[in-house]
């Protein structure tokens, strides 16, 4: 009996740390069929809190598009991103049976490939940028939604889970999806730079870093399409909200502030760097909950994983990386630090050292918070055993309306 007690503690402290713990997906009732004069009234199937929720379900492709319900419906979201692709080769054939003339740009292909290719080979920022991250905004929203439904969905089912339960592991599953592969991506791209393995004298050294490699560039744009797309579904609602939802807001806005300006002003390889600290501790934190709600005695060995990774990436790379922005800002060539000049590509003046740092100590700060969260919680579920969780056998019990000082306080 000490081992339940034990794994509860742990399954308590599982779900205190935030990440994309979404409030509880409402369920829809099935409407009732009204039956025809003479017929009798058809059997009417029991909602069950294992179907998919009322907006995971299409409506039509007109009515998805519309209310912006496309964005959880795969099919739909597939629909739309086949016109580009459509109108891509469609320029292509047009041109090819010379109805348009050979040298004619095909404007499609910027929705499809990065731009900005260099003679050399290298890329560099394009205006033309944009144009890909929209595409691949509804790539992001067919791909979670895909795999969240057709992937993750029957693998849940099939595992026993049950309830509420099901989109706790859907919403888990599918960040060890994510983080998985922009977390070995990430490592990839950092590992052909000068910056491997957190060589931070050359986020400075010959900076501005203007040419970027085709793998640099497609990773940074992708990592942006995937933040536009998460804060689309907050800021329009097209989810229900969670009790924290301005704060979410809050945090995927200034995420995107912070991509968005790392690589306007050249600063890509500091992004890469944070970008693998906070995805790679990410993994291993969506995973210790999805063997949870799975099996509550196997998780406390991928809870013990989680914390050590988590320290290493999210507390000791991300400290070495402040002191770099710090103490190694004096590594930019003189010439380059020494004006503002927005219109002449020059921005690392002075000041905007602190506007580096700033934001990025202010990460800190809460990734601090959560460790010490996350410390508390363990010493107690593994030393003392004292949580007193009232609720830990009954797992479907909603966990929206608590914040995390309220759970404390019911232990």
């Amino acid at each position: 009996m000490p081992n339940r007690g034990r794994s509860s503690s742990v399954t308590n402290a599982l779900k205190q740390i935030p990440l994309n713990q979404q409030q509880e997906q409402s369920y829809g009732k099935v409407s009732e069929v009204k039956p025809l004069s003479g017929k009798p009234r058809p059997k009417k199937r029991k909602a069950s809190k294992d179907d998919l929720p009322d907006n995971y379900i299409s409506r039509g492709f007109w009515d998805d598009l519309k209310t912006g319900r496309w964005m959880l419906i795969p099919s739909s979201a597939f629909l739309i991103m086949l016109i580009s692709p459509i109108l891509y080769w469609n320029h292509k054939l047009l041109t090819q049976y010379g109805i348009l003339k050979p040298d004619t740009p095909n404007p499609f292909k910027y929705l499809l490939w990065i731009s900005g290719e260099l003679p050399n080979g290298t890329y560099t920022k394009s205006i033309y940028d944009f144009a890909f991250l929209a595409q691949h905004v509804v790539f992001w929203s067919f791909v979670r939604q895909f795999v969240t439904i057709h992937i993750l969905r029957p693998m849940a089912l099939s595992l026993g889970i049950k309830g509420s339960k099901i989109m706790r592991f859907l919403e888990q599953g599918y960040a060890v999806f994510y983080f998985t592969i922009m977390g070995t991506l990430g490592i990839f791209v950092m590992r052909g730079l000068p910056t491997w393995w957190y060589k931070t004298e050359y986020f400075w050294i010959d900076y501005p870093h203007k040419q970027m490699t085709w793998e640099l560039k497609t990773y940074y744009l992708m990592q942006a399409a995937y933040w536009i797309q998460q804060t689309i579904l907050l800021a329009a609602k097209i989810e229900k909200p969670r009790k924290d939802f301005k704060e979410l807001v809050a945090h995927h806005i200034v995420t995107l502030w912070l991509i968005g300006w790392s690589y306007n002003v050249y600063l890509t390889y500091i992004g890469v760097s944070i970008f693998v600290t906070m995805d790679v501790s990410d993994i291993f934190l969506a995973l210790a909950k999805c063997v949870n709600y799975v099996s509550e005695w196997a998780s406390p060995p991928f809870f013990a994983f989680f914390v050590g990774v988590w320290t290493y990436f999210r507390h000791y790379l991300n400290i070495w990386i402040l002191w770099s922005v710090y103490a190694q800002w004096n590594l930019i060539p003189e010439k380059e630090r020494s004006r503002f000049a927005p219109l002449e590509d020059q921005w690392l003046v002075w000041w905007m050292k602190w506007q580096v740092f700033v934001p990025i100590f202010l990460l800190q700060l809460i990734n601090l918070f959560w460790y010490f969260l996350i410390w508390r919680i363990l010493i107690k579920a593994v030393f003392y055993n004292d949580l007193r969780d009232e609720r830990s056998d009954d797992e479907d019990e909603p966990e929206g309306d608590q914040t995390t000082t309220e759970k404390l306080k019911a232990q």
